[in-house]
């Protein structure tokens, strides 16, 4: 395992990360979920951060997704400070920049698999035409071809995580950040997904995994090791 600081790849870096900080309090004793974290993802990289429980992995991901503010520091997304983004202009970067992956998938019960994909896709503005055509793509790509008609009850776990990375794929963003992706999913269906994962990093898309599986882990390119709300090791994967 070899250390990566550098980022040497020769890619310029999608994503940057400056001195970023989140301080809580309670009641009147400062709490540092994130304490000058700095880093840089270059683009198609698969980049897995772990951690204990409390170590800050949820909160990088929450500022980096603009799901939250930090107290100080930056997020460069293709050198584009989000950071400054006010509340109107938040929305659109997320929909246009971010593509999210959720634990437990959070689908919408009542619409089927191309409907949960296709409405990641309304409020960008693209036809009508071209949203069923990249559903049916997305969907197709991923191995539920057969399955665009079915609503999450309908579907397995697996099947639905796997309807979650198409929603996240639909706009083309910039980074996808996966909170858990294979957590609430068994053995075989975990492997299936970090497959999934690694196909599309190997197709230029960045994608950020906070997982609590080291097997998952050592399956990605970088390792991003947290502990108390500080990168304690940043690592190149040896199990690649």
């Amino acid at each position: 395992m070899s250390e990566n600081g550098n980022n040497d790849n020769g890619r310029e870096p999608i994503l940057r990360i400056r001195n970023l900080t989140k301080t809580y309090m309670q009641g009147k004793i400062p709490v540092h979920a994130l304490n000058d974290v700095s880093f840089e993802v270059k683009k198609g990289e698969l980049i897995s951060i772990v951690g204990p429980s409390g170590s800050g992995k949820s909160t990088l991901l929450s500022m980096i997704g603009l799901l939250d503010r930090p107290t100080g520091g930056s997020v460069f997304i293709e050198g584009k400070e989000i950071t400054k983004a006010n509340e109107g202009e938040a929305p659109k970067i997320r929909r246009e920049k971010i593509g999210f992956v959720f634990q437990h998938f959070n689908l919408l019960p009542s619409l089927t698999a191309f409907e949960n994909v296709d409405i990641a896709m309304r409020f960008s503005g693209i036809p009508r035409s071209r949203r069923k055509e990249r559903a049916t793509e997305l969907l197709t790509q991923i191995g539920l071809g057969d399955r665009l008609k079915h609503r999450p009850s309908e579907l397995s776990g697996g099947q639905q995580q796997r309807v979650s990375i198409a929603r996240a794929m639909a706009n083309h963003p910039a980074i996808i950040l996966a909170d858990e992706p294979t957590g609430a999913v068994d053995t075989k269906t975990r492997e299936i997904i970090v497959g999934i994962l690694k196909e599309l990093s190997e197709k230029g898309q960045t994608i950020l995994v906070v997982t609590h599986d080291m097997e998952v882990a050592g399956q990605t390119d970088r390792i991003i090791t947290m502990r108390d709300g500080r990168i304690a090791r940043d690592t190149e994967s040896d199990m690649k």
